[in-house]
């Protein structure tokens, strides 16, 4: 599209006279101003009656009168203001002008531009080229637009199948969305029910651990309570008996006492032995990072496959979109070998 963006598109003539053709047959424009005498001002005696289609005017029953009786306007056509008319019948009678020349009608074709053309565009810039009255190339081109729209209408099967055929992958794809939402929410339950289960062995574990290990301290505990409690007595009984005993007692009791020392003593050692042996415990867990540090790998990662890559036609460097968009707009130089390339594409992607 050009720098003027959709002011450069060609007039569709259709519509404006379709718009001229609603305008008239209006209630508003029943009570219009003559455009040939009144001046734009609404008066009785001049309200426009009816419409000079060639002259493209409002006017009054005075300039109708008028508009008979002179040679150069007599065969102008005249239609009631306000009356319905058949499209047919208003397409017919509105003259197409020129939009150069403002109120020349377009009676020439110019086969050297493509182009329908006034007299004064013929005698301006055309009066070299090869022409001929318009009326004679109208059968010509109705035939080629008749061929072009067979050939291009054969499209219209194919476009309504591609169409169904993506509302077919629409919907399929969201199966498969759905489908893999499912699967991912039942790999992570499947995931988390192994981790809780595991988190309950190893709790388990550890509770046992703790039970045996508190079992082997607290008989340690036991065992050194009776040695401090019997070193405490034998200490106590010896001192008395050193202080307050006589010979005779200390000669009867030290012996025993010698062999009762030694055997705390060594009752000591082996208690002593058996807590260095129980050391200091430490609990610690062994765990890999895998999951943490490869997640797609534990729980999966996503990919989208597609069975057949999908192919952006080109016709001459034109994408397919851009030929919709300049064929809707008008915007072609030969229509008969455009359809011809587009039809044939169409044909060789698709069959």
């Amino acid at each position: 599209m050009s720098s003027n963006g959709v002011k450069d598109l060609p007039k569709n003539f259709f519509v404006q006279k379709f718009l001229q053709m609603r305008e008239l047959s209006s209630v508003e424009s029943q009570a219009s101003p003559c455009e040939a005498c009144s001046g734009g001002e609404l008066d009785d005696k001049k309200v426009a009656t009816v419409y000079c289609v060639e002259c493209q005017q409002k006017i009054c029953q005075t300039c109708e009168q008028d508009h008979r009786k002179f040679n150069a306007t007599f065969l102008h056509s005249i239609v009631n203001i306000g009356e319905k008319l058949s499209k047919e019948k208003f397409i017919e009678a509105l003259p197409a002008n020129c939009d150069i020349h403002t109120g020349d009608p377009l009676r020439i074709y110019c086969f050297d531009c493509k182009s329908a053309i006034c007299m004064m565009c013929y005698v301006e810039l055309h009066n070299n080229h090869t022409y001929t009255d318009i009326t004679n190339v109208g059968d010509d081109f109705r035939k080629q637009l008749g061929s072009d729209v067979e050939k291009v209408a054969a499209g219209i099967g194919r476009c309504r199948e591609m169409l169904k055929s993506l509302e077919t992958e629409v919907n399929e794809f969201e199966e498969e969305i759905v489908k893999t939402e499912d699967e991912i929410s039942a790999k992570a339950e499947q995931l988390k029910q192994m981790i809780d289960d595991h988190k309950e062995k190893l709790l388990n574990e550890l509770s046992s651990l703790k039970d045996k290990r508190m079992k082997e301290i607290e008989r340690l505990r036991e065992e050194i309570e009776i040695q401090l409690l019997s070193v405490e007595s034998y200490k106590t009984y010896v001192d008395e008996l050193k202080d307050i005993g006589t010979a005779c007692d200390v000669a009867r009791s030290a012996s025993g006492l010698h062999d009762r020392a030694d055997e705390l003593l060594l009752i000591g050692d082996i208690v002593e032995h058996t807590l260095s042996n129980l050391g200091h415990g430490v609990v610690t867990i062994t765990s890999s990072n895998f999951v943490i540090d490869d997640v797609n790998k534990t729980l999966g990662k996503l990919r989208l496959g597609i069975n057949k890559a999908r192919t952006l036609l080109i016709v001459h460097g034109i994408p397919f979109s851009c030929l919709y968009c300049l064929f809707i707009s008008g915007q072609w130089f030969n229509l008969n070998e455009t359809f011809k390339k587009l039809n044939f594409v169409i044909d060789h992607f698709f069959n």
